[in-house]
């Protein structure tokens, strides 16, 4: 049995007027000790995928399918039971921890906070756990940052410090979403090393929400590409990486640089369709290369083109023009 089975999520918000979907039908699965990406540009509804498993939607917001944690339906649990499953089970690490940490509030009493409050450990139990687990995250001396607040630390020791606070409990599953954005690249690489070594010791499964699936491809075991509220494309990393069959999947690929590679590159051109209005056919077909008639009036299935490996294209797997993959 999956630790993790999402089973045709969709998601909406109450807008006045109107309602907008931003998840549509959405399906994946995760055994214990994997990893997965879900990649897509802004607005394709990674994060909220994200926080739907958690019950973390704006109070606008509502989710329909099944997510079968461990086998039990967490999707519309009551909060106080959601609550439990969050502090022993499920962690998210966000995407900018100085929304997470209260900056009047040193770090160490932060983490103390929560140890008493889920653990219910005496102060002095709790600071000791909190120190060792600053050390265990290989922030440098652990004791001197116990004692600051949060923006006297550097952006990567906030995101080491939300990440000890996820990990406090070992959860089965950790959801990250873009946790190494506003970091430089050695510092995100020493994030995701962090986390794949922490799950390593842990044997905990892994989701990492992201537009740049060049960083986490080589990290993940599985990846789920969305596009205008869609799931187009999921399968293993690699294949999806080094074999992709969606025109859109592979020009996002096309247009990440290359070390020794000094063609030019450039973004897909376009936009996404607005979510507000009717939608027909493939929601990429403005964009796409070889889009025809077919595209602009049929959506296409997710169908598994190969083992392990789907995509909702009527022309997956087909070559693109040259000009548009320089």
């Amino acid at each position: 049995m999956p630790l993790l089975e999402v089973k045709d999520l969709s998601i909406g918000f109450h807008m006045p007027g109107r309602d907008v979907q931003v998840v549509n039908k959405v399906n994946f699965s995760l055994e214990q000790g994997e990893t997965m990406a879900i990649v897509g540009e802004s607005g394709s509804g990674k994060t909220q995928t994200a926080f739907s498993l958690i019950g973390l939607l704006a109070k606008n917001g509502y989710a329909s399918g099944s997510v079968l944690f461990e086998g039990q339906e967490i999707l519309g649990l009551p909060e106080a039971k959601l609550n439990k499953v969050r502090a022993e089970k499920i962690a998210m690490i966000f995407q900018d921890p100085m929304t997470s940490l209260n900056p009047y509030i040193r770090v160490g009493e932060q983490l103390v906070e929560v140890l008493i409050l889920h653990k219910g450990m005496n102060k002095a139990a709790a600071q000791a756990e909190a120190i060792r687990m600053l050390d265990a995250v290989k922030l440098p001396d652990a004791r001197n940052i116990f004692t600051r607040y949060p923006h006297e630390c550097s952006g990567g020791m906030r995101q080491r410090i939300m990440i000890a606070l996820a990990t406090f409990f070992q959860p089965q599953l950790i959801l990250a979403d873009e946790p190494t954005t506003a970091l430089d690249v050695v510092v995100q690489k020493e994030i995701l090393l962090l986390l794949m070594e922490l799950q390593e010791e842990m044997g905990n499964t892994i989701i990492l929400v992201s537009h740049d699936m060049g960083v986490h491809y080589q990290v993940t075991h599985r990846m789920l590409i969305m596009y205008a509220a869609k799931a187009v494309e999921y399968g293993d990393s690699e294949s999806v990486f080094t074999e992709p069959l969606h025109p859109y999947t592979r020009l996002l690929i096309s247009s990440l640089p290359t070390i020794g590679d000094d063609r030019a590159r450039h973004g897909i051109p376009g936009r996404p369709p607005s979510l507000w209005g009717e939608l027909h056919g493939c929601r990429f077909a403005d964009r796409c290369p070889l889009a025809t008639d077919t595209c602009r009036a049929q959506e296409p299935p997710l169908v598994e083109h190969q083992p392990g490996h789907f995509a909702a294209c009527h022309y997956a797997g087909a070559d693109l023009p040259t000009a548009r993959v320089q």
